[in-house]
């Protein structure tokens, strides 16, 4: 309660956390960008979507630790992460794909847990950053600050995402990823090669994650366990948007960002994950509820 006061007390403490979630936010609407395009193109559902996140990160890392600018992992990591996501491709994914959802969950799940152990055993179960040795900007006489790490952050998340969005519209290998998505067999009744759809749709996917988790590199902090955080966040994001909507997942990823954020603020750092799981659970049922009453419309 005491929080809440500051909040009506003093209204540019609203601003601050505004400003703060927006920014977070668009990390979160790019990594849920990717899983709504293996979503929508494959259908499959990442559980291990976090985990390349995370993988991206330790990229950025190792460059921060050999002397080279973290910044430069923005670019490399997605390169790194893209032949990841070729290999994961060819040795897993191709073999859940067209098939019942349930078998992605449980595959990709399983995929999660071995990238986990495996960092866990590579890099070791510290706390890790890429300092960007960026600072801080004063707004308002100095009554809101602004981290430019999160601010470059932002504007990085928004120019990966509309990279990918012109590279769809008008690339060639991008109308077939297109048209997969609309209906994959009359793609390959039309000569498309689903196959190689398919694998360069996962490698993207990989690579904007390979991207998000060089700025979650520099902006918060990497370990072997984070990627829980980000698949959920990613899910609930894409569960809300819809596939295929990018501009609701960039909306409900800034929202889930403000949301998280001034939770975090009113309730305490402790209980903000505990948020993001409890809102995760009411978007479900009511999408279930909206699913149920639209089926006894239709009969």
């Amino acid at each position: 309660m005491s929080n809440l006061q500051i909040l009506i007390q003093a209204p540019i403490f609203s601003v601050q956390l505004l400003i703060d979630g927006l920014l977070v936010g668009a990390i979160f609407a790019l990594v849920a960008y990717g899983m709504a395009l293996v979503w929508g193109v494959m259908n499959i559902i990442n559980v291990a979507q976090g985990e390349l996140v995370m993988l991206g990160g330790y990229v950025t890392l190792i460059l921060y630790q050999a002397g080279v600018s973290p910044f430069l992992g923005i670019p490399t990591a997605a390169i790194v992460l893209y032949l990841i996501g070729l290999l994961l491709y060819y040795l897993v994914i191709w073999r859940i794909v067209e098939r019942d959802l349930f078998v992605s969950l449980l595959a990709t799940f399983g995929l999660s847990i071995l990238i986990q152990q495996l960092a866990n055993q590579v890099f070791g179960a510290n706390v890790e950053t890429a300092r960007s040795d960026l600072g801080t900007l004063l707004l308002f006489g100095g009554s809101i600050t602004v981290s430019e790490i999160k601010l470059v952050a932002f504007v990085g998340a928004f120019i990966v995402a509309g990279i990918m969005v012109v590279f769809l519209k008008y690339s060639r290998l991008g109308q077939a990823i297109r048209a997969t998505a609309q209906d994959a067999r009359a793609a390959r009744i039309l000569g498309v090669d689903t196959q190689r759809v398919y694998a360069t749709t996962f490698a993207l996917n990989a690579a904007i994650c390979g991207a998000a988790g060089a700025l979650v590199a520099m902006t918060w902090i990497i370990h072997p366990y984070l990627g829980l955080a980000y698949t959920v966040r990613s899910f609930m994001i894409v569960v809300v948007a819809g596939l295929g909507n990018l501009a609701g997942v960039i909306v409900a990823g800034l929202g889930l960002g403000v949301a998280e954020t001034f939770a975090g603020f009113l309730l305490g750092a402790e209980a903000q994950a505990a948020f993001v799981f409890s809102l995760l659970v009411i978007i479900l049922v009511f999408r279930s509820l909206l699913l149920h009453r639209q089926r006894k419309v239709l009969r």
